[in-house]
């Protein structure tokens, strides 16, 4: 077959969505002229509001589209948003292109790691994302409530007789009710100053110490402290977490210079980046040397803008590492990025579970220890059970993430 003669148009976009427990997953679901069907997963809890009516108003700009030059029409509808490229528009092009992507992808009968310049591994080693935090923080969903340090220390215990190698816990405060969740860089609580007291200090050092205690001296310790700082907190948190020994410290700012004076400063590797879009937006974090690993958000940049923002960071010798907490879609997304980039540091991965999650798949991701085989079905490897998702419909949620002021 000459595939520079194939046409494949776009017939159809649609989006779909269910409920998953404290949160909705979301889905797009394009279809192409001849009936093949291409799927990716998108989010509306993490970010703005709004993503699916975004995607729905630019749906009609790719229908027509040829799917065999994506990045043609990728860069032509974008084109029409230069005025405000990033956010909302960006996140919606992504979940179209990487939809295309399977499509392509399934039409050539091969998966989409080999339209990304093939595989450089077979497996991939994962982290378990939100060790503890799950369970702290949504409790009715994962079966295993933690109310205090001793419940961390098991949670830890447990990864690391699973065989994990690492594992990532976030920030909690610790009251008479118990740990409880901060996150003040999304409101929650609201403290517009982003200051890191002494108490909140003692608690995040005692949670994650407790998780060491668990996991012993042989299993690596991330720490995501989100946007839950400004330069001097993070400073000081970190300072006060030099006896753990960090794999990483993972946090956010929109300052590459203050990003970069916390890495000289702290002596931690920093991750950071996973809200950032394109290649443009990551530049002055890798000019200007202020992370170790670049996050990159493969859901909301779409796969193949991801490739180009891995091969970037190679040229500063940085590593990259997907941020993935959604779906079983997008986790075999991830993978087939996280193949493909020769650059790859770590894979995130949430072990903890809804109890039917595999049942909104065709395939679960297949793990062996602390190892995510790479799929090597057509596409991404599994796609949504659309009858499984009908039958739970989304359901309309005010709380962020789920977490209850």
């Amino acid at each position: 077959m000459n595939h520079d003669e194939v046409t494949v148009r776009i017939k159809s976009i649609e989006t779909l969505s269910c409920d998953a427990g404290w949160r909705n997953y979301h889905f797009v679901k394009l279809t192409t002229e001849d009936g093949v069907v291409g799927w990716s997963e998108f989010d509306e809890d993490f970010g703005p509001r709004g993503l699916t009516n975004v995607i729905e108003l630019y749906a009609p700009l790719f229908v027509g589209a040829d799917i065999f030059n994506h990045e043609r029409t990728y860069m032509q509808v974008a084109a029409t948003a230069r005025p405000a490229p990033s956010g909302l528009p960006a996140e919606a092009f992504g979940a179209i292109e990487n939809a295309m992507l399977d499509a392509k992808a399934k039409i050539l009968g091969i998966p989409v790691h080999q339209l990304l310049g093939g595989k450089h591994r077979d497996e991939i080693q994962v982290y378990w994302s939100h060790c503890a935090s799950w369970r702290i923080s949504h409790p009715d969903h994962y079966g295993s409530r933690i109310s205090d340090l001793a419940g961390v220390t098991e949670a830890g215990r447990e990864a690391r007789d699973r065989g994990f190698g690492a594992v990532k816990t976030n920030m909690f405060s610790y009251g008479p009710n118990g740990p409880k969740s901060w996150g003040a860089g999304f409101g929650n609580p609201y403290e517009p100053g982003l200051n890191i007291d002494l108490k909140l200090i003692k608690d995040v050092v005692a949670h994650v110490e407790a998780l060491r205690e668990g996991v012993g001296d042989e299993v690596e310790i991330l720490l995501d402290m989100n946007f839950n700082a400004r330069t001097e907190g993070y400073l000081r948190l970190l300072r006060a977490l030099k006896d753990v020994n960090l794999f990483w410290a993972e946090l956010d700012l929109y300052n590459p210079d203050a990003l970069a004076h916390i890495r000289e400063q702290s002596g931690v590797p920093i991750a950071s980046c996973e809200t950032l879009f394109g290649v443009r937006e990551f530049l002055p974090y890798f000019k200007r040397q202020s992370l170790d690993v670049g996050i990159v958000d493969v859901i909301w940049n779409g796969a193949w803008q991801a490739m180009k923002i891995a091969n970037t960071a190679e040229a500063f010798d940085v590593n990259v590492a997907p941020h993935n907490f959604y779906s079983h879609l997008s986790t075999m997304m991830s993978a087939n990025f996280a193949a493909a980039a020769p650059n790859l540091r770590i894979m995130e991965h949430d072990v903890d579970r809804l109890e039917f999650d595999d049942e909104l798949f065709t395939h679960a991701p297949v793990l062996r220890g602390d190892r995510l085989q790479v799929p090597g079905r057509p596409g991404w490897g599994t796609e949504p059970i659309e009858e499984a998702i009908l039958s739970r419909p989304a359901v309309k949620r005010t709380a962020y993430l789920g977490i209850k002021r």
